[in-house]
């Protein structure tokens, strides 16, 4: 399927990134269509035509499927039941299946270790006497997570060095919610790659991206990383074995721990253009927006190569009152995602900044 010019592609959620995926898709010359319950949502302010209800409202999905000649999605927690819906009346990129294993932890550590990944060691843990017996194992430490919807920080809580014994309350404290303990980590680094898969199976990776995180959001990305060039063909090669074992179409961010002999461990996997990706928009003649409008297009993927090196740091809350300093500054781009309320913890926009590669 290739998309003709001025088709419609229905974007699922309207934050930021769906309202930059419809800005790149309206520069390939396409119309978009948002389905979003907040009214003048981030996205809507540059899309087309909004849809304002639930995202699994039958007579809204009904709606989308009826305007759109394909239907994406800008966050990974989209009802699986919803998307399997659509796919019924018009394609859906990327598939259900990778909504599906990417929601779950246990059911995304398993797949990634089922094609070869490796990952941390992992428990579910769905009561305190498992909670118990899988701290026994990581020897008292480890990290403690919503198996569902965590993102951003949210959803956990961190065991050092502590007594096997007496956590009863925990999993009330996190919600009664279904668990999975991860064992502690001792990496150099985080990274993240960007990559993506066309209708046609090709693939296109970005060079990895070195991420640093405060209170679990992510603050900057900074390419090229320091890394080594064999770990960043691994990163490249799983993200590539991922996209293929999914049949994926689209983008997907993938994060890793890097350790101490330049080894890796996946992290976790974002079906969806992802925030350690921004920096392409400045960095890269084709960002990971238009790349992902060109996959779920049916269009030939575009280079992933970069003509700068650059340092991507997001605005967070009151980081807005640097927004005049920053664009007083030569070489930097700056995009504010059109949120009308700046709070603590809130993405606001981001900001890169390059320096041409010698």
């Amino acid at each position: 399927m290739n998309l003709a010019p001025g088709a419609t592609i229905g974007i699922i959620g309207g934050g930021q990134l769906g309202r930059m995926l419809a800005m790149a898709a309206a520069r390939l010359g396409y119309r978009t269509i948002v389905l979003e319950p907040q009214a003048d949502c981030p996205a809507a302010q540059v899309a087309n035509r909004q849809i304002v209800a639930a995202y699994d409202d039958p007579a809204a999905l009904a709606e989308l499927a009826v305007a759109s000649a394909v239907v994406t999605y800008e966050f990974e927690n989209v009802p699986v039941a919803a998307a399997e819906t659509l796919a019924v009346h018009v394609p859906v990129y990327p598939p259900a299946r990778a909504l599906e294993v990417a929601q779950d932890r246990v059911t995304e550590k398993s797949f990634l270790n089922g094609i070869g990944i490796p990952t941390a060691e992992f428990c579910p843990v769905d009561n305190d006497d498992q909670l118990t017996l899988a701290l026994k194992k990581f020897n008292g430490s480890g990290v403690l997570k919503t198996r569902r919807l965590g993102y951003d920080g949210k959803g956990q809580r961190v065991f050092r060095n502590m007594e096997t014994g007496g956590f009863a309350g925990a999993r009330e404290a996190m919600g009664n919610v279904p668990l999975i303990l991860e064992s502690l980590v001792a990496f150099e680094r985080e990274i993240s790659v960007i990559a993506a898969r066309g209708q046609d199976g090709s693939i296109a990776a970005y060079d990895p991206a070195e991420n640093i995180h405060r209170d679990g959001i992510l603050r900057t990305s900074t390419i090229p990383a320091a890394i080594g060039p064999d770990t960043v063909s691994a990163a490249k090669e799983a993200a590539a074995k991922i996209l293929s074992a999914l049949g994926y179409v689209g983008v997907i961010g993938i994060e890793f721990f890097v350790l101490a002999d330049g080894s890796l461990l996946a992290n976790e996997l974002a079906p969806r253009v992802h925030n350690s990706g921004h920096w392409t928009e400045a960095a890269c003649v084709v960002s990971q927006f238009e790349q992902h409008i060109r996959a779920v297009a049916g269009l030939p993927l575009g280079s992933p190569a970069r003509h700068s090196d650059c340092v991507m740091e997001n605005l967070i809350g009151d980081d807005m009152l640097k927004v005049p300093a920053l664009l007083a500054e030569p070489g930097l781009m700056l995009h504010l995602y059109g949120k009308a309320e700046s709070r603590p913890g809130r993405k606001m926009g981001h900001f890169t900044r390059i320096s041409r590669r010698i």
